[in-house]
C-alpha cells in the first residue's frame, strides 16, 4: 500500500482538521469503581489517537462512569461507556447502565448544600455542552453529555 493515500488521525489533526463525523467508540467495562477508571483511562488514550484534547472530556467520562457504577449499577451486569464524533460537529460521551428506573436528579445539590451527592451532575452541565438522559429499553438508561468541538480554521 502506498503511505501518500493513507490518511491518519495524526495527519489530519498536523493540517488542522478535526476527526470526521462518524468516528465511534464503545466498550462494555464492569460496574465497579476498576471500570469507571478504565472508562477514563480508555477515552484519554482514544482522544488522543483521534487528536482531540482530553480535558474536559476525561473529566466528564470520570463522573458519568462513577455515577454509573454508583448508582446504576446491578449486581453481574456491565455498563456501557461510549464516544463518538456527531454529524454537528459534537463529542458525544454516552454511558449506559442497567438501572433504568433510577434516573438522575440535576440540581440535588443546588437545592440541598448539606446533600451527600448531586454535586457530580453539576459539574457534568458547567462542563458539558448539553446533556441528558434516554430511556430504554428496558432495563437500560443513558446518561450522555455533548462537547462542542472548536470548529476548524
Amino acid at each position: 500500500m502506498n503511505r501518500q493515500n493513507i490518511t491518519t488521525v495524526s495527519d489530519r489533526t498536523q493540517h488542522g482538521t478535526a476527526p470526521e463525523p462518524g468516528f465511534e467508540y464503545s466498550v462494555p467495562l464492569s460496574a465497579t469503581p476498576r471500570g469507571a477508571r478504565l472508562a477514563r483511562l480508555l477515552a484519554t488514550a482514544r482522544l488522543c489517537t483521534w487528536g482531540l484534547a482530553p480535558d474536559p472530556a476525561r473529566l466528564l467520562v470520570a463522573e458519568l462512569a462513577a455515577n454509573a457504577v454508583t448508582h446504576g449499577r446491578v449486581q453481574g451486569r456491565n455498563f456501557l461507556f461510549g464516544m463518538s464524533v456527531t454529524v454537528a460537529g459534537a463529542l458525544r460521551i454516552e454511558v449506559t447502565d442497567t438501572r433504568g428506573a433510577e434516573l438522575p436528579v440535576p440540581g440535588r445539590a443546588a437545592d440541598d448544600p448539606l446533600a451527600d451527592c448531586g454535586r457530580g451532575l453539576l459539574l457534568v452541565g458547567e462542563l458539558a455542552d448539553r446533556w441528558g438522559v434516554r430511556c430504554g429499553p428496558v432495563p437500560r438508561k443513558t446518561v450522555w453529555a455533548e462537547i462542542d468541538l472548536p470548529p476548524v480554521t
